[in-house]
């Protein structure tokens, strides 16, 4: 009787554990295959594929997202330093395992001793501002040292040594920065011009070999000594002794004072998701508060259809009209309250400017409550998916083409030109003050997908960000069709302005409701983004800087 029950058992185990294994089978077989074009563990995007393959190659490594992410940037600095590197600043948004996300800006700060005139010597229209007045004291490395101490894996200086090798070795001029070398044909730009000159004295050009020695040499002393070489030590004092040279007033008190904030994101509801962006002065609240107004029409796929497309467009101009009515109260929170800036990102705030925009017309400027102020360029972006489910999502820049263009001979590095960005926006300035921004390095989780993202083009960045999201989230465009759909820009004086190839009937149907085109402009929009759903990662780098993501 025991040996009959014990066989029943053990044919019910045998028939129990057969069906397991059917089960498992059948799951692997019909489980989703990813398309070819996609990453199944993790990916980066740059804004070429020269560093998104070597943020890519430290995650392989065993490296975090974070060391992905700095890999990827130092890489930026030589291959596009017209837009980004360690005289500027930076802000990241990172997304740690358990979901909790955490800011970590290193913008640039106002230095002790700044021309009292400063304000007054701004421009009335946009132009690219050169010297020293405009230098903010850099926080770029200070920023990675804090990524790094917070969530970095490999040892900190693993991270310098491709670029430090592809600096010292030299490669030839691609084609983006080569677009560029035209802006150091003057003689305000002597010293960054020797730079990119040959032996001849004859500027450089696309496809030429550059070599950033100086730089090499800056980056292999951080990398040993760690970021207080840049900012106390020999590095320091070379940096200093050649700005104080070209006339500026920057101390070796200023960058030892230098401090990185480590803050909580903020998170805004967005339909499935939670969106997480960085508080002031960084520009997150314009982009949730553009979102959450297109939120309550419900846009979908059919949006885009004969005259419901032109009417999706209107409101998406209209809800950036009023976005610009709120950037003069995107300041340094040191310097301003946060409460009132954290209520642009509630619903009500959306709901009540949503019942402003008629679905008829546009209005005359003074309607949407603007202050002019001056729109800005430049940037760079990584966005970053480890394996680990972790993120990163960082944007960097030293404001124009080629920052201040004050370039230091004894240490290679480029300063930013970053307090142009106070122009138009403050009535004064304050010693240690971050300038408002642009830059809105996000992160948006739902229960099973992630999205990775943020854009460059100073004041673009919003306009490409909200593309995207829109056209991705709403229209059900693909991420790379999303990124590369051509975008409407509102700029800061509420002219509106059509990047090439948008929908010519569309156009005509805006104009018919009282939208003003302006001039035809450069187009400096750029979104990178990482995608998880469904185990599959697609990642994509803009190919309007001929970028291209890398992942495994």
């Amino acid at each position: 009787m025991a040996r009959s029950r014990a066989r029943v058992c053990a044919c019910c185990s045998l028939m129990l554990l057969c069906l397991i294994v059917v089960i498992v089978c059948v799951a692997v077989l019909v489980r989703k295959k990813c398309p070819d074009d996609t990453f199944t563990k993790a990916a980066v995007a740059a804004d070429s594929r020269t560093c998104s393959e070597i943020g890519r190659d430290i995650l392989q490594r065993g490296g975090s997202a974070v060391d992905g992410a700095i890999a990827a940037l130092l890489c930026t600095s030589v291959i596009n330093p017209q837009s980004m590197g360690l005289g500027g600043g930076s802000i990241f948004t990172v997304m740690d395992t358990s979901g909790k996300v955490k800011i970590i800006n290193s913008r640039e700060t106002v230095p002790q001793e700044f021309d009292p005139d400063l304000l007054k010597s701004c421009p009335k229209t946009f132009q690219m501002m050169t010297g020293t007045r405009w230098v903010g004291v850099p926080g770029e490395i200070r920023g990675y040292e804090m990524a790094h101490k917070l969530y970095g894996k490999l040892p900190w200086a693993t991270l310098f040594e491709p670029t430090i090798k592809l600096a010292r070795q030299g490669f030839p001029i691609p084609q983006i920065q080569g677009r560029y070398l035209t802006y150091l044909a003057t003689n305000e730009t002597e010293s960054l011009r020797k730079l990119y000159s040959d032996e001849n004295g004859k500027l450089l050009q696309t496809g030429d070999i550059i070599k950033f020695e100086k730089l090499a040499d800056t980056m292999e002393v951080i990398a040993k000594h760690g970021a207080d070489a840049f900012y106390n030590g020999s590095i320091a004092e070379d940096l200093i002794r050649d700005m104080q040279e070209a006339g500026g007033t920057i101390t070796m008190q200023d960058l030892a004072a230098y401090r990185v904030t480590v803050t909580d994101a903020w998170a805004v509801p967005l339909g499935e998701y939670q969106m997480y962006i960085p508080p002031p002065p960084a520009g997150g609240i314009i982009l949730s508060l553009v979102l959450n107004i297109l939120k309550g029409y419900r846009l979908n796929p059919s949006s885009l259809s004969g005259d419901k497309k032109t009417l999706a467009y209107h409101r998406y101009i209209e809800a950036f009209k009023f976005a610009n009515g709120i950037k003069k109260h995107i300041r340094d929170p040191q310097f301003s309250s946060a409460e009132m800036a954290k209520k642009f990102t509630e619903e009500s705030f959306a709901n009540n400017i949503r019942s402003l925009i008629s679905d008829d017309k546009a209005h005359d400027p003074q309607y949407y409550n603007i202050t002019p102020h001056l729109d800005s360029v430049g940037t760079t972006h990584v966005s970053v998916l480890a394996e680990d489910g972790s993120a990163v999502s960082v944007t960097s820049t030293i404001n124009h083409i080629f920052g201040s263009k004050i370039f230091s001979p004894r240490t290679g590095v480029i300063l930013n030109n970053e307090l142009y960005d106070f122009c138009g926006k403050v009535d004064n300035i304050f010693p240690g003050e971050q300038p408002p921004s642009s830059m809105a390095p996000a992160v948006l989780k739902s229960r099973s997908k992630t999205l990775v993202i943020g854009s460059t083009g100073g004041g673009m960045i919003t306009t490409g960000m909200a593309s995207t999201l829109m056209n991705h989230l709403w229209f059900g465009r693909s991420l790379k069709e999303a990124i590369a759909t051509p975008v409407v820009y509102v700029d800061s004086e509420n002219s509106v302005k059509f990047e090439p190839k948008f929908d010519k009937d569309v156009i005509e149907g805006l104009k018919a409701m009282g939208h003003t085109p302006g001039s035809p402009r450069l187009f400096y929009n750029v979104v990178n983004a990482v995608e998880k759903e469904d185990g599959c990662i697609s990642a994509v780098s803009d190919a309007r800087k001929l970028g291209e993501a890398a992942g495994y």
